[in-house]
């Protein structure tokens, strides 16, 4: 029988081991991880501008990558719509609130659309996407959102395309250049009105909250978004 000494000290060698071989195991997980959120960030920026995969032919890691570093080019904006030297990936919003990154869509060397993204409260959760917005700095692109926790069937349609494709080239900006943001009604929205989109049915909270937190994002953005529509002009 072996002493309590002996014990003591092959359960001690057995969790340094073990202990080891967690700590790299969870290094490595963390790794893909932070791949795989990395990879998820750039596909909804790609979905958002209007990339999209074939339907039988989903991308690959790889694909997402070479398309975002072909056609994506992104910065960080300061308060007055100035580019900054900062690095995107550097930005944390919770902290960094004087600072906005965007995403340029310069495919086939003109510029095709910006992305910028866009959170806030729903019903249960904060929602987090992408709004993608055209050459012009008035009109929607496309809208994605990547991660939420809202009722799925109600709430949780905002990641649907039915929903999502209601934004596609509705305006924000109003006729007197006004920053109007885009009304998320509730049922059907009027077709002739290009400020509204259809809202989600059961879901108002939600539908509000997307509404609200929009134009708020697109307040931060309105500077430099203000300069790219007096350029055109």
């Amino acid at each position: 029988m072996h002493s309590n000494s002996y014990t003591i000290m092959f359960t001690s060698i057995v969790t340094i081991i073990l202990g080891g071989f967690l700590s790299v195991a969870a290094s490595s997980l963390k790794d893909i991880q932070d791949m795989n959120v990395e990879n998820d960030s750039k596909k909804n920026i790609l979905s958002s501008l209007g990339y999209r995969a074939e339907e039988h032919s989903p991308w690959s890691s790889t694909d997402i990558t070479k398309i975002y570093q072909s056609n994506i080019v992104s910065f960080v904006l300061d308060v007055d719509g100035n580019r900054t030297e900062i690095d995107p990936k550097s930005i944390d919003p919770e902290i960094d609130i004087e600072n906005f990154p965007i995403y340029v869509d310069k495919r086939d060397g003109s510029i095709n659309g910006y992305a910028i993204p866009i959170s806030g409260k729903g019903l249960w959760s904060t929602l987090y996407g992408y709004f993608a917005i055209e050459p012009d700095g008035i009109t929607a692109k496309g809208i994605t959102f990547y991660a939420h926790k809202e009722t799925p069937g109600l709430g949780g349609e905002v990641d649907k395309p039915w929903f999502q494709n209601n934004f596609i080239g509705k305006k924000f900006i109003d006729e007197n250049g006004k920053l109007i943001g885009i009304k998320v009604v509730k049922g059907k929205a009027d077709p002739e009105n290009a400020y509204e989109v259809d809202g989600i049915s059961g879901a108002t909270i939600t539908s509000k909250g997307l509404e609200s937190f929009l134009i708020d994002d697109l307040k931060k953005y309105e500077p430099f978004f203000r300069k790219i529509r007096n350029r055109s002009v």
